[in-house]
């Protein structure tokens, strides 16, 4: 057998003909496995950044100036260049109120938010997406997830090192593979779901493509709640020294999750009972 290393080095990703995740599937390798290399920053950043991702779920609608002060009083030396930059990091995405005195153009927005008062009656009717930070030990990994808003059911995930459009595109497709195409998928407005790379793979499936106001991360409570769910329940309770361990993991986790996790919003039922129950074939 060929030592997964080797294998890896074997990857073209700017193979247009044979898909990432198929490449990886011929040479039994995991997809996550080509992303574990942790983003490195210095120990205070990686602190800060912690807090920050941890301070999110608290308080999302603070700014950079209520942080600083924040940052400040526990002891950090930081400023406003230094703080922006790390609150980029951690995907940081503070929530305002809109006001009413703005007009929107909804002409300006190529892809509108569907979601509106739609009722949601059936699994593989709307999926949504989202990439959040998740710190280790040394350094940090980005998670990307893919959940049935009708069931919870998380149908697929990711690790990288790096935010691409090519990454969620290729879990996307492996989420499909296994699960079919689903008649929406809902993200925030970020730059690897308005890519080529993204909206080809949807538009290739005839999917309905769907994008939360700016600024709204709101709109995409579900899979917020699931970050909740993982940082609070996984991340933070255990210490991942590196990518590998993150991954066996959140894998674990997130059996738990589909499997055994009884939901209240679900009648106390696992996300795996309520999706297959009611599951559309594409």
């Amino acid at each position: 057998m060929i030592p997964s290393e080797e294998r890896k080095s074997m990857i073209d990703r700017d193979d247009e003909t044979v898909p990432v995740s198929r490449q990886c599937g011929l040479l039994c390798l995991h997809r996550s496995g080509l992303y574990y290399k942790a983003c490195s920053e210095n120990s205070e950043n990686l602190a800060i950044m912690r807090f920050l991702d941890e301070q999110y779920l608290q308080t999302p609608f603070y700014g950079v100036e209520r942080l600083l002060a924040l940052l400040q009083r526990k002891g950090y030396r930081v400023n406003r260049k230094r703080l922006r930059r790390l609150m980029r990091l951690v995907g940081w995405q503070t929530l305002y109120p809109e006001t009413k005195t703005t007009i929107v153009d909804e002409k300006a927005y190529k892809y509108p938010y569907l979601l509106r008062n739609m009722p949601v009656t059936h699994s593989n009717q709307v999926w949504a997406v989202d990439i959040t930070y998740l710190p280790m030990q040394r350094g940090f990994m980005y998670l990307f997830a893919i959940i049935d808003l009708y069931s919870r059911y998380v149908v697929g995930w990711s690790l990288s090192n790096t935010m691409s459009a090519r990454w969620c595109a290729d879990t996307i497709e492996q989420a499909i593979a296994q699960h079919g195409a689903p008649g929406i998928i809902n993200s925030d407005q970020g730059s690897q779901f308005t890519s080529d790379v993204y909206v080809n793979c949807l538009e290739k499936h005839t999917i309905a493509i769907s994008m939360d106001g700016k600024g709204r991360a709101i709109d995409n409570v579900f899979i917020e709640r699931l970050w909740r769910s993982v940082k609070y329940e996984h991340v933070y309770l255990n210490v991942h020294e590196d990518g590998n361990q993150l991954w066996k993991g959140l894998n674990d986790y997130f059996r738990f999750y589909n499997r055994q996790r009884l939901h209240q919003s679900l009648n106390y039922r696992t996300p795996q009972e309520v999706y297959h129950a009611k599951k559309i074939a594409a």
